[in-house]
């Protein structure tokens, strides 16, 4: 036998005996249960904060948040400003790959960027600023501005829906309209479609390679993405009992929003866990169809303010354990910086629903049928579906209240249909506490028409004043402007805030997870 030939033999039969006892360990497996389950997988198209979850998985970002709410570089190297502020190079770190096996290059971040900047207001932001945005070599991003954005990290990094995830270019040139189905990011796991089972099933498998950043805090979505689980299986419950039961008899490790009727039934079994997540909690959203009659007219809108009470939509979600909600919430996260009660009052305290059905008369309201989404899967968002539709019949709003489940409902929402032809006047969801920390994430605030969120309401003067912001030359001048931009939604009201709640997670047998969302990196068997 030639001497290259046994080496090779022998080397062989070396790998082979080492691997055997590696193939013969059963897999490390997190079950996971869920908000929901995936409606759409595109986390880009959608703002639903379960297809956030799910694209933080298999994608990644230029940037990452830390938990003192600042940015990182996370894709990127580094990156060098000139030119006053107008020239920024993103350098791409070294070795990074997509599932596939292709390079993550430049000439896929551009596209990513421009398809995420169509879909969110932060990235159109960022866009409106630009004059050129290039792929100067296969690792470096060039951004050519117009005027100084010193935000451009947090735009690039925000955790907030849209997620601004970078895709193969082959994805990333979808029509920003239409959905991404296949899922081919550089993230931590792989999404395996052939696993999928809509209604009961989503299955992420390890990327082997996915290489972390080194250095910076691992923390929030930023810093080094440690993996030490094969796989994550999303387990979907939407019964909250049934979710209870498995947590307890050790059938899954993870319940990301256990119901708070529940809470008190976990903390007393053995080996379970309760912790807050999301510091900035989420604030309930009572959003109104702008397009079409009667929310069409912002009279009508107004009139409504008088028949909501925060407190009574908190207590129906949260009961009375004040840790976990707040009332007095306007547009901005409670104690953040730029928070303010202004206006808030109207929306506390005894309602006067004979009151809220004349101001309606008064307003033009003339008994048209309201289409109002409920999603019964999703307990704390159905709550508040229930709440809106008893204060709204008591001021004489003719409510045709439409259950399904939520994956249903971030379909319907995107129809610019009138009701009648399977559109909507009203849906429910909460605003992700980090989207709300000011006027360049708040997506419920925009008033820019057909490119605003779902709801297209217009107002100049919301958009004025937002831009105002973007010039702002310190936190003083932000916060007088974030205090006329809340009094100027107040007469507006492209949506009703109905305070603000703060979910707890629970888990077993695995350390503590990242704060902010369900994330899958850092989490260890214990």
């Amino acid at each position: 036998m030639k001497r290259r030939t046994f080496l090779g033999v022998a080397a062989g039969a070396a790998v082979s005996t080492i691997a055997k006892p590696s193939l013969a360990q059963p897999a490390k497996v997190l079950k996971f249960v869920p908000e929901a389950d995936i409606a759409i997988v595109d986390p880009v198209w959608t703002t639903a904060t379960v297809t956030r979850n799910h694209g933080y998985l298999v994608f990644d970002t230029l940037y990452g948040q830390n938990a003192d709410y600042g940015f990182e570089p996370q894709m990127v190297a580094g990156h060098s400003i000139e030119n006053d502020g107008k020239l920024w190079r993103l350098t791409l770190r070294e070795g990074l790959r997509f599932h596939d096996g292709e390079p993550v290059r430049a000439q896929d971040v551009v596209p990513s960027v421009r398809r995420f900047a169509a879909r969110d207001a932060f990235g159109r932001a960022l866009m409106d600023a630009t004059d050129e945005l290039s792929a100067e070599s296969d690792r470096v991003v060039t951004f050519r501005l117009k005027r100084p954005f010193p935000l451009l990290p947090a735009a690039l990094g925000k955790t907030g829906t849209s997620m601004p995830c970078i895709m193969p270019e082959r994805f990333a040139v979808t029509d920003p309209n239409k959905q991404v189905t296949e899922m081919v990011g550089s993230g931590p796991f792989r999404f395996k479609a052939d696993e999928r089972i809509p209604g009961a099933l989503a299955v992420y498998e390890k990327f082997a390679g996915y290489v972390p950043r080194q250095g910076g805090s691992a923390t929030f979505t930023a810093g080094p993405k440690t993996v030490f689980f094969d796989r994550v299986e999303w387990r979907i419950m939407p019964d909250p009992s049934t979710a209870a039961n498995a947590l307890s008899a050790g059938e899954v490790d993870w319940w990301q929003n256990p119901t708070p009727d529940l809470l008190s039934v976990l903390k007393a079994k053995a080996g379970v866990k309760l912790e807050g997540l999301d510091p900035a909690g989420g604030i309930g959203c009572l959003r109104f169809n702008s397009l079409h009659p009667p929310f069409d007219n912002p009279a009508i809108r107004r009139a409504l303010l008088g028949a909501i009470d925060q407190t009574e939509f908190m207590t129906s979600v949260a009961g009375e354990e004040r840790s976990l909600w707040k009332d007095h919430v306007g547009v901005f996260s409670p104690d953040t910086p730029l928070a303010t009660t202004a206006g808030t009052d109207v929306l506390v305290g005894k309602r006067d629903f004979a009151a809220v059905k004349r101001a309606l008369a008064e307003a033009g309201y003339k008994g048209e049928r309201v289409v109002m989404l409920d999603p019964t899967d999703y307990p704390s968002t159905h709550a508040l579906a229930l709440v809106a539709a008893d204060a709204l019949q008591k001021s004489g709003v003719n409510i045709d209240l439409v259950s399904s489940d939520w994956g249903t409902v971030v379909q319907r929402r995107a129809s610019k249909q009138p009701s009648d032809k399977g559109g909507w006047n009203i849906f429910f969801t909460y605003l992700n506490g980090t989207n709300n920390f000011d006027p360049a994430s708040q997506l419920g605030i925009r008033g820019n028409g057909d490119q605003a969120w779902f709801g297209w309401p217009k107002s100049q003067r919301l958009e004025d004043l937002r831009l105002d912001w973007f010039g702002a030359k310190d936190l003083a001048e932000q916060k007088a402007i974030c205090a006329e931009i809340q009094k100027q939604f107040f007469v507006d009201v492209p949506y009703i805030p109905l305070g603000a709640y703060y979910e707890k997670t629970a888990y077993r047998g695995l350390t503590s997870p990242r704060i902010g969302f369900a994330q899958f990196y850092d989490v260890k068997p214990v």
